[in-house]
């Protein structure tokens, strides 16, 4: 608990750290969070002497073989891909693939996407998946809320803005139903915006049935459901599969 916190404050911060790992299992199935092994505060101070962990390198005034060594990093890039772009959508792409296993690596790969393309929205993707895995929920909307300023119609960063309000509804499901439900209709809005901007990712489909289904549309989560299942069965967690069938029979 934190200094000056209300009771209000302290029971939402337990509930968003007892809801978590289940949030985890239900909506970002397949991953191990466990194996982070790092605290946001070991994170924020581990930061606070390498700027590779901060977005954009903190902004930090590079030295002369810094720079250089972004210079070297940028050339070898583009020896195998055609555009910056190209180049920095590959480090997300690495970067998620180490989000859930080894979250600094991961912060390092979303940077060098932003070194190499700094205009690529999808790096505040990236940013703000780091901020969620590490559980820091307001450093992550931010990100979200950051890129989407510039891309607002970015399906991946609407999924994931989407993702934040639906775990703040689990935080506030048990303390606050009134604030609950209106994190529930903010996930729902941004989940709809996401599946209009692409309706073929299994990530928004899977979600979108987790969010209906707390909604008690069952119509919708099976649709979303078996949507979700077409396009990537993988994706879904057969737990959440159990669940849906025993609501809605």
């Amino acid at each position: 608990m934190q200094f000056g916190d209300t009771f209000e404050t302290q029971q939402y911060r337990m509930k968003v750290s007892n809801c978590f790992l289940l949030f985890i299992f239900i909506v970002i199935s397949g991953n191990d969070t466990a194996a982070q092994g790092i605290s946001i505060d070991e994170w924020n101070n581990e930061a606070a002497a390498n700027i590779r962990l901060l977005p954009k390198y903190g902004y930090a005034k590079k030295t002369r073989a810094q720079k250089e060594a972004d210079e070297e990093f940028i050339a070898a890039s583009m020896k195998t891909c055609s555009s910056r772009r190209e180049a920095s959508d590959k480090m997300i792409a690495v970067g998620f693939k180490y989000l859930y296993k080894d979250v600094k690596t991961a912060m390092y790969r979303f940077n060098q996407a932003y070194l190499l393309d700094s205009a690529n929205s999808d790096i505040y993707w990236g940013f703000g998946g780091v901020y969620m895995v590490l559980g820091d929920l307001e450093r992550a909307r931010a990100q979200y809320q950051y890129g989407l300023k510039y891309a607002p119609g970015n399906a991946h960063l609407l999924t994931d803005y989407g993702t934040y309000f639906l775990l703040l509804h689990y935080a506030y499901a048990e303390i606050d139903k009134k604030r609950a439900d209106l994190q529930l209709d903010s996930a729902i809005t941004y989940l709809n915006k996401s599946f209009t901007q692409n309706a073929k990712d299994p990530n928004t489909c899977y979600k979108l049935s987790v969010v209906n289904l707390l909604r008690n549309d069952c119509k919708k989560a099976k649709h979303y459901h078996d949507l979700c299942l077409s396009l990537d069965a993988h994706t879904i967690d057969t737990g959440f599969t159990t669940q849906l069938r025993q609501k809605c029979k």
